[in-house]
């Protein structure tokens, strides 16, 4: 059990802020994504991991067999809004130290919480094909960014995130789904244009943060592991709901967004702020 001073010293560091150096800052605007190191401790890894591991084989549902899964099946097991089922989970996903980062690297006043999930990449795991997230979300600005932090070091055989740097800036692929087709057709038009991918392992307490329209995919999990990672959405906190362009858009706007009229800005009860300057 934790003592009381031990989890005051987990809460402390949860909210403390993080030095963003300027060269991160422009790292991020030129390549739509940025990896930072000793964001946060083993102790906080540890501790919170264990809780939200144990929420995801709680709450998780898919329990078919891997070789009757779809792709996007394959690729993890996901658990959404984890901060509305426990409190603890809820103080790691309202870390104020990571929402400061997502405001710093965006250049914006503050953010919300868009939602937060959980992407445990088991043993024998497929593939993650390559997408851009915000083609899922019905929101106007591109201010958007996904914290990736991953319970455990990650290397290459665990499936590391990978981006496609740059990829933020081109209006490709912006209407696909993530699929197999996805992995095909991107993989295909960002090697015609030259982009050049980082896929480098991950360190303990090393995350990512990558913006809504940069190009990511992960290779499969091929150790006996799970690759345990935690995600949370921020947006800016000024974002505006937009009409929704597919369907996948409308389920978002209903679940994430709570049908609020489109032009207006989502609310605190559901997409709180996190941190504002």
């Amino acid at each position: 059990m934790e003592s009381l001073a031990d989890k005051s010293l987990l809460l402390n560091e949860l909210d403390q802020p993080y030095a963003v150096s300027p060269e991160a800052v422009e790292f991020y605007r030129k390549n739509g994504y940025v990896k930072l190191k000793h964001v946060l401790s083993p102790a906080v890894l540890d501790y919170y991991g264990a809780i939200i591991t144990d929420l995801v084989f709680r709450l998780n549902t898919l329990i078919k067999p891997m070789e009757e899964r779809t792709t996007y099946e394959r690729a993890f097991l996901q658990i959404m809004n984890l901060w509305r089922e426990d409190d603890q989970a809820r103080e790691f996903v309202f870390s104020k130290r990571l929402a400061k980062i997502a405001a710093d690297l965006m250049e914006v006043e503050g953010v919300r919480l868009y939602h937060d999930q959980a992407l445990y990449k088991e043993p024998s795991g497929g593939i993650t094909p390559w997408h851009a997230d915000q083609f899922y979300w019905p929101l106007a600005s591109p201010k958007t960014v996904t914290v990736w932090i991953p319970f455990q070091e990650t290397p290459m055989e665990m499936g590391p995130l990978a981006f496609a740097e740059g990829s933020q800036h081109v209006e490709i692929g912006r209407d696909i789904e993530i699929s197999d087709e996805s992995e095909q057709v991107l993989a295909d038009e960002l090697q015609r244009q030259n982009f050049s991918m980082n896929d480098t392992p991950f360190e303990l307490g090393e995350v990512s943060y990558h913006a809504g329209w940069t190009f990511h995919r992960a290779g499969p999990n091929r150790s006996d592991r799970p690759r345990k990672v935690m995600t949370m959405i921020y947006m800016d906190k000024d974002q505006i709901i937009s009409q929704p362009r597919n369907h996948y858009q409308v389920a978002d706007h209903t679940t994430w967004l709570a049908s609020l009229p489109i032009g207006s800005k989502p609310q605190d009860d559901m997409n709180p702020i996190l941190y504002s300057r």
